[in-house]
């Protein structure tokens, strides 16, 4: 299959949105200090709830809505669990994703195959006729759009704002957050859920936009594991992040072009390949970041201090 590479990129960046927005909303909450296990789950419920809502209403943006609603309601319930009940965050997520998951198959069973609405492409006048860039940024869904937005976002929310400050020093030094009057529990629990809405957005970028529909075994099952691993290979920094699924983006994209160069291979070899080529390819970086050289030094990093542990104030 012959493909320019505009193309090809352009292809990268949708096939990596919701894994964008999905890795920067962990990202959020694990700065925060709060570890958040569900997102598996998570993606496929709100993957169910979008496609759903936006069927029955025949209304895209309810179906967003709903998804991402969902998505922070998993995560506020995660939160209560975890930050407000100091009981085992671990414990929780995992519990959390297999309910989600097998909650959203039991749910939408009816709706498993049929059409629905589909958030179409909205090039931007003028930019999408640049050469080259046009194609590759400016000629995609609203959702694209979303996840290009959402990484300069995240990165001045959090190194350049007083609650970005807030919200790290909730994770890194909860007392610290006492010292200025602010109530870490409080901001844990807020991060939390603002990190929950963006993997509920990631959910319906899929049913809605990425890969249309809903089914069983839906296509984003294992994208949650994906974005935890980027959040921790990624050294907890937006940037790294956001480049590692790229990076996964670019592997999806590359199983389903073999596939049809490979006929006789089963498709399934190029469906599952991109997981453990990711995992395998973030292993290689983390096991090089050892070494004292500045390409290395760049994914380096150390998590937060609070990370997992549940902080009360004595």
């Amino acid at each position: 299959m012959d493909i320019s590479l505009p193309s090809f990129l352009a292809a990268i960046a949708v096939m990596a949105a919701p894994l964008v927005l999905a890795a920067l909303g962990e990202t959020l909450t694990e700065k925060a200090g709060v570890v958040n296990l569900s997102l598996d789950g998570t993606i496929v419920l709100s993957a169910m709830t979008g496609f759903v809502v936006a069927s029955r209403s025949e209304s895209l943006t309810l179906g967003f809505v709903a998804a991402a609603l969902t998505g922070c309601a998993v995560a506020a319930l995660l939160a209560v669990i975890g930050v407000w009940l100091n009981q085992s965050q671990v414990a929780a997520g995992f519990a959390l994703t297999f309910l989600c998951r097998d909650l959203a198959y039991f749910l939408g069973s009816p709706y498993a195959r049929q059409q629905g609405p589909q958030l179409a492409t909205l090039p931007v006048p003028f930019f999408s006729d640049i050469p080259f860039f046009g194609k590759v940024l400016f000629s995609h869904s609203l959702i694209v759009y979303a996840s290009f937005l959402a990484i300069p976002c995240c990165i001045y929310f959090l190194y350049h704002t007083r609650h970005g400050l807030l919200l790290r020093t909730a994770g890194e030094n909860p007392e610290g957050c006492w010292a200025r009057g602010i109530n870490p529990q409080t901001v844990r629990i807020i991060a939390t859920m603002t990190g929950g809405t963006l993997v509920g957005l990631a959910g319906a970028a899929f049913s809605l936009a990425v890969k249309p529909g809903w089914g069983q075994p839906q296509g984003c099952e294992g994208i949650g594991w994906i974005a935890l691993a980027l959040v921790i290979f990624g050294s907890w920094h937006p940037l790294r992040v956001v480049a590692g699924a790229y990076l996964f983006g670019m592997l999806q994209l590359l199983g389903i072009y073999f596939q049809d160069s490979f006929p006789t291979i089963p498709a399934q070899i190029f469906q599952v390949a991109p997981f453990p080529l990711m995992i395998f390819t973030l292993i290689l970086i983390h096991l090089s970041s050892n070494r004292k050289n500045r390409i290395t030094r760049l994914f380096s990093g150390n998590p937060p201090k609070w990370l997992g542990r549940a902080y009360r104030r004595s």
